[in-house]
């Protein structure tokens, strides 16, 4: 089958590789319908993160057809449309008890494969889906294919990230990053109650999207813009800060519009080594900072309902879209947010 794989920094590629098997009796096979390049697959691309293995299949995000099924999988069969969440867990150990999918003790992050441990990713014509009974979601009859789709990662992250804000019905919530994540976690704000939603980015083509989902777009270099949370808190400050972002940069902007108080919440994954305002610093604000993966399987519960309801037309979320051989453009127009890019929707 083809499959985009990882060959090193900057460097993936269309190659034939072996086909998926059925490996343990809980497995499914998924053929691949639709799959996203996603900001988290950026890290391993641009070396930021490291010790993938070269050859590894790319990706996370993704929703296919079941063609086959291990004997003990009980709730999906052949011809089922589904959608998976970036991690696979069981459902029944104390994590996944507890909402916290993410953490599972049996769970595996698709695409992530190092010295010859773990498991292959979805940017493929097949992909093999573990534990798939607690795993994968089936998509309702009539739901648009690529909106279910970022119920499993985009949409589900911002979600959680509005959560893990404790937003109150009336707050004012500053997003930093208007990406996808960002624009989901501006609707999310919203839904919660939030009063007034502003989102932050240096790329005005997407602050113009977030907009267009009922966000108030500010430059994040603008001086002059930022006044706005000012005036709409009374010169306090965000009562919560959502960072959807992952950069020190990002972290800091956050700390800087939080008022004495506040929540922020980091659903960004961060790579560097440090956070970017001091213990000291948290201390003088009395801030709560709260950080994690998304726990994508538990928040589809919620996620999956709200795409089938059409309430929002996430669709507007995909920039392009593009055959499996234009991926490595595709890659380079997500990193460098060329023409306007904002999420690259890949097709077999």
């Amino acid at each position: 089958m083809r499959a985009i794989t990882f060959r090193g920094v900057r460097d993936i590629v269309l190659q034939d590789v072996a086909e998926p098997q059925v490996r343990d009796t809980g497995d499914v096979l998924v053929r691949v319908k639709l799959a996203a390049v996603c900001g988290s697959d950026l890290h391993p691309y641009l070396g930021r993160e490291t010790g993938l293995d070269v050859g590894t299949v790319m990706g996370h995000e993704f929703l296919g057809e079941v063609v086959e099924v291990g004997s003990a999988v009980q709730s999906l069969s052949v011809g089922d449309r589904v959608v998976s969440p970036f991690t696979t867990s069981c459902g029944a150990c104390f994590y996944c008890e507890r909402g916290l999918t993410a953490r599972c003790v049996h769970g595996e992050l698709f695409g992530w494969v190092q010295d010859g441990k773990g498991l292959h990713g979805a940017q493929a014509e097949m992909v093999r889906v573990p534990l798939a009974d607690s795993t994968l979601v089936k998509v309702p009859d009539g739901t648009c294919g690529e909106q279910a789709l970022l119920a499993g990662d985009v949409l589900s992250t911002g979600f959680f990230c509005a959560r893990l804000g404790n937003i109150e019905p009336g707050s004012v919530v500053a997003v930093v990053g208007a990406g996808p994540v960002g624009i989901c976690a501006a609707i999310a704000a919203k839904e919660l109650g939030a009063a007034k939603v502003f989102s932050l980015d240096l790329e005005p083509a997407r602050l113009t999207l977030a907009a267009s989902y009922g966000a108030v777009p500010l430059l994040a270099n603008d001086a002059k813009a930022l006044e706005q949370l000012r005036e709409a808190t009374k010169g306090r400050g965000a009562d919560v800060v959502l960072e959807c972002v992952g950069s020190e940069q990002a972290t800091r902007s956050a700390y800087d519009l939080a008022r004495p108080g506040a929540t922020i919440a980091a659903a960004g994954v961060h790579c560097e080594s440090h956070l970017a305002f001091t213990p000291g610093e948290a201390y003088d604000k009395n801030l709560t900072y709260r950080a994690g993966r998304c726990s994508a399987r538990a928040m589809m519960e919620e996620t999956m309902p709200l795409v089938t309801s059409r309430k929002f037309d996430l669709g507007a979320l995909f920039s392009h879209r593009m055959p499996f051989e234009e991926a490595a453009r595709g890659y380079e127009m997500f990193e460098k947010r060329l023409e306007g890019c904002t999420k690259v929707l890949l097709t077999p």
